[in-house]
C-alpha cells in the first residue's frame, strides 16, 4: 500500500495508464501495490523461476537477457522508468516459468503488482489493458530486431551500431564499456569483440583504452553499418 501523496503524484507522472484510469482504479492501485528498491547487480529473476509480482519501474534500468549453453549472453531488452517486464506479465498470465534472466543494471526503484490484480485489471480497466498490450507489441518488435541482427547482420556491423547508439544516447564520443560488457550485449565472446575492436582501431575509426572506447570517425562508422 502506498499512502504518501508525494508518491501518488510521482506514480501519476510516471505512468500514463494511471492518469487515464478512473478515481476508483487509482485508489485500488495505490492500495494494492508495494514499493521496492533493488541495488545495482541484483538478480531479479532466473530462468525457470515462477514470477511472484509484476514490477513497474519508477527509476533505474533492468536488463533482460538470455544465456546460451555455451555461456554467452545476449540482451533481449531493457526495462526503463515507466515500463514493465512483458515476459513477467506473460508468465503471470500463463502460469509459466520465466524463460530468461533479469538483473538490475543500476539501482532500481519500482512498485510491484500482485498477480491477481494484474489479471483483474485486464478485464476491468481499459488503460491498464492498453498499457500492457502496448508494451508487449513494442517488445516483440524489439526482440525481433535483435533476432534479425543476430541472424542477418555481421558482428562488426552490430558492434558499430551498438557503439553509435551508446554515443548518441550519451551525446559523447567516449563510451564507458568493457569488452566483456559488449560481448554480453551482442551474444559474442570477449575475445571476438576484442579482435573486432582492434581491427577498427587499426583503421583509425576508434581508440580503445581500458574500460573506454572513443569514436574517432562517426561518419565512416555509420557508413560501415550500411555495407552489404
Amino acid at each position: 500500500m502506498i499512502s504518501d501523496p508525494d508518491q501518488h503524484r510521482r506514480l501519476l507522472e510516471t505512468f500514463a495508464f494511471l492518469r487515464a484510469g478512473s478515481a476508483g482504479f487509482q485508489r485500488e492501485f495505490f492500495d494494492q501495490v508495494m514499493r521496492v528498491r533493488l541495488p545495482a547487480g541484483q538478480a531479479v529473476c532466473q530462468a525457470g523461476a515462477q514470477c511472484a509480482h509484476l514490477p513497474l519501474v519508477l527509476d533505474g534500468t533492468a536488463r533482460v537477457y538470455q544465456l546460451g549453453e555455451n555461456g554467452r549472453e545476449i540482451t533481449l531488452y531493457r526495462v526503463h522508468p515507466g515500463e514493465s517486464c512483458v515476459l513477467t506479465a506473460s508468465c503471470l498470465l500463463s502460469a509459466r516459468p520465466f524463460p530468461a534472466f533479469a538483473v538490475c543494471e543500476s539501482a532500481v526503484e519500482a512498485v510491484v503488482v500482485q498477480p491477481a490484480s494484474v489479471r483483474r485489471w485486464l478485464g476491468s480497466c481499459e488503460p491498464w489493458r492498453e498499457y500492457l498490450f502496448g508494451l508487449i507489441a513494442s517488445r516483440l518488435v524489439e526482440v525481433f530486431g535483435v533476432l534479425d541482427a543476430v541472424l542477418f547482420q555481421r558482428l562488426d556491423q552490430r558492434l558499430i551500431d551498438h557503439l553509435l547508439r551508446l554515443a548518441e544516447s550519451l551525446d559523447a564520443s567516449e563510451i564507458q564499456a568493457t569488452h566483456q560488457m559488449l560481448a554480453a550485449e551482442l551474444g559474442s565472446s570477449r575475445e571476438v569483440i576484442s579482435r573486432v575492436l582492434k581491427g577498427l582501431e587499426e583503421q583509425g575509426l576508434l581508440r580503445v583504452r581500458r574500460g573506454q572506447i572513443e569514436l574517432l570517425d562517426r561518419a565512416e562508422l555509420r557508413r560501415r553499418t550500411q555495407d552489404d
